[in-house]
């Protein structure tokens, strides 16, 4: 047993099984949802990857966004999705490891994915999204403001190993505790919106 199952797809297809995901708010996030409504290019080339649920994705599709992708290494999180959502296209559903993936975006959605990584791995992370994302492309997400003291996703983190992480490969255009986050995360995560280097 690897010392982070969370890196394989088999923790996470258990994971979709359990009857409670505290990650899943059943909804897309209101702070990425604000962000998604000031949007004015509906021609983007989107990719919401560790979409789990696909919240962000069905919004931004149903929002006219219709060159929006989702990628899930687990199984049971894209059967899940495309059983909720039968009329997303076929050819925009990717079942994939994340760090195999080839593609070039204009814009990628991060919520709970890059939470799901050991911090030791987290430069791998931040390699890979700069890899995706055409020049002046951009990331934005939700980052939580703390760490965690549990040694299972979600781990957490801080302002300092953000800015340390992804400065070298991003220019910060917004990096906020966001204020219109969910009750229970109010004043517990960031609001990040980074641009390519």
């Amino acid at each position: 047993m690897s010392k982070n199952p969370e890196l394989f797809p088999e923790y996470w297809n258990k994971q979709f099984e359990l009857p409670k995901q505290s990650w899943n708010l059943g909804y897309a996030s209101p702070p990425l949802v604000e962000y998604f409504n000031q949007i004015s290019s509906k021609e983007m080339k989107i990719l919401v990857p560790g979409a789990g649920h696909g919240w962000e994705a069905e919004y931004l599709y149903k929002q006219g966004f219709r060159n929006t992708f989702v990628l899930d290494f687990s199984e049971k999180a894209i059967a899940f999705f495309h059983s909720r959502f039968p009329d997303f296209p076929d050819n925009q559903i990717l079942n994939e490891n994340f760090f195999e993936h080839q593609g070039v975006y204009d814009l990628i959605v991060e919520h709970t994915f890059f939470t799901s990584f050991p911090y030791n791995f987290r430069s791998n992370y931040v390699k890979k999204m700069h890899e995706l994302l055409r020049e002046a492309g951009k990331l934005v997400g939700l980052w939580f403001a703390h760490r965690f003291q549990f040694e299972y996703p979600p781990y957490g983190g801080t302002k300092e190993e953000y800015t340390e992480l992804f400065f070298p490969f991003f220019d910060f255009i917004n990096f906020e505790i966001a204020y219109n986050s969910i009750k229970p995360r109010k004043n517990r995560e960031y609001f990040l919106l980074m641009q390519r280097k």
